[in-house]
């Protein structure tokens, strides 16, 4: 890895939002620039007219590219030259298509290596849909610029806990055929090959939620679990991903449970993401996983009833630019111990006996912990092999 300093890319998000009082806060601090080189895409008028409303002293220095961009400094990148009305708190055309013009130069730039990691001020979903750019989200964007046709994944990640979710942005009703075994699969291996790339976990262990609930040990609701889920996690199990459940979202958080695993895919929005902000409310960063570029954002909203009013704490914006340094590292790091992989440990020969002799037998259980009351809610009737096992002790 260089000895130099990350080069993080900074996107400006809705100019009528929260996104350059972040900014500023941010990086009033002198240890982040001791840390990082920001580069802001954005618009010079919209920062000076920030900082001002806000009565902030954050200095910065106006750059045209991001080669000009020194270390030291907050260099602001200009990705358009014309005057946008600043309406502060209403969300207009103007300051969407603003955060637009930002993600696409940011987009243009990675293109060239300009950076390393992208971390996105918060800007409104609703409000992108501007001619051109048919995109329901962020997250979407991202992933028709520069996902080569790959999907990505969002982990809301904090302290405690990392959550994915296996379906988003559809109505309730849509959610149980959205549910396949391919789909679980798909994202339970690209969360657990993330967690192992960028986050420095060797091994993770990914618990599965249930779909639906449950009121004791032996009533059930619906059959997505025994027909989709648990064969789903049997598949993953024989291809050497630690997948573990479904568990029912209610005990499984409201026993602590989840602090026994580095991640947990949900099914759709609220059973994962209501529980994460409940467990920390403070503190949240967006993960967009499955991606060539390293992209974070904080967990929070375009903040139109805040904005211009100088009371947004930076911490989470802060975080989310930790994040993506960390990963960044961790990713370069990885990247450089398997590119030049050691040889077998065994020569094939006619004699299979000396290959079974590094074999290492696969075990595999619905659970990696035994509490007080194990609670495997969804135990298959055909396949015996997925019920837990108890304790031995």
């Amino acid at each position: 890895m260089e000895d130099r300093k990350i080069r993080v890319a900074i996107t400006h998000g809705d100019t009528n939002g929260i996104g350059y009082e972040l900014i500023f806060k941010t990086f009033e601090e002198p240890e982040m620039l001791e840390l990082c080189t920001p580069i802001i895409y954005g618009s010079p008028k919209a920062a000076v007219y920030h900082r001002k409303v806000l009565n902030l002293n954050t200095q910065f220095s106006i750059i045209n590219s991001a080669d000009e961009a020194k270390d030291g400094r907050i260099n602001l990148l200009t990705t358009y030259e014309e005057e946008t009305k600043i309406d502060l708190g209403q969300a207009t055309p103007e300051s969407g298509t603003a955060a637009i013009k930002a993600l696409d130069r940011a987009m243009s730039d990675f293109r060239e290596d300009a950076y390393d990691v992208l971390v996105t001020a918060p800007l409104n979903d609703s409000n992108i849909q501007v001619e051109g750019y048919a995109f329901p989200g962020n997250t979407h964007y991202l992933e028709t610029c520069i996902g080569e046709g790959k999907k990505a994944l969002v982990i809301l990640v904090n302290q405690q806990i990392r959550i994915a979710c296996l379906t988003e942005g559809m109505d309730m009703k849509d959610i149980p055929a959205a549910i396949s075994k391919e789909n679980i699969k798909e994202k339970a291996t690209l969360f657990f090959n993330t967690l192992r790339r960028d986050f420095r976990i060797s091994n993770p262990r990914i618990a599965i939620l249930a779909l639906n609930p449950r009121t004791n040990e032996d009533e059930k609701f619906g059959k997505e679990e025994q027909e989709t889920i648990i064969p789903a996690i049997n598949e993953l199990a024989d291809q050497g991903i630690e997948a573990f459940g479904p568990y029912s979202a209610d005990h499984f958080f409201g026993t602590g449970a989840f602090s026994h695993f580095d991640g947990v895919l949900a099914m759709y929005h609220d059973q994962g993401f209501a529980p994460f902000k409940a467990l920390s409310p403070e503190y949240g960063v967006l993960y967009n996983a499955g991606l060539p570029l390293i992209v974070t954002a904080s967990d929070q909203t375009v903040g139109y009833d805040k904005a211009g009013k100088n009371i947004e704490d930076p911490n989470n914006f802060r975080q989310a630019i930790y994040l993506a340094i960390d990963a960044f590292r961790n990713r370069v790091c990885y990247d450089e111990a398997y590119k030049h992989p050691l040889e077998k440990l065994y020569h094939e020969r006619k004699d299979e006996s000396e290959k079974t002799r590094f074999g290492i037998p696969k075990k595999h259980s619905n659970t990696p912990f035994v509490d007080k009351k194990p609670s495997v809610p969804y135990e298959s009737k055909e396949d015996p092999d997925t019920t837990t096992p108890t304790s031995d002790n």
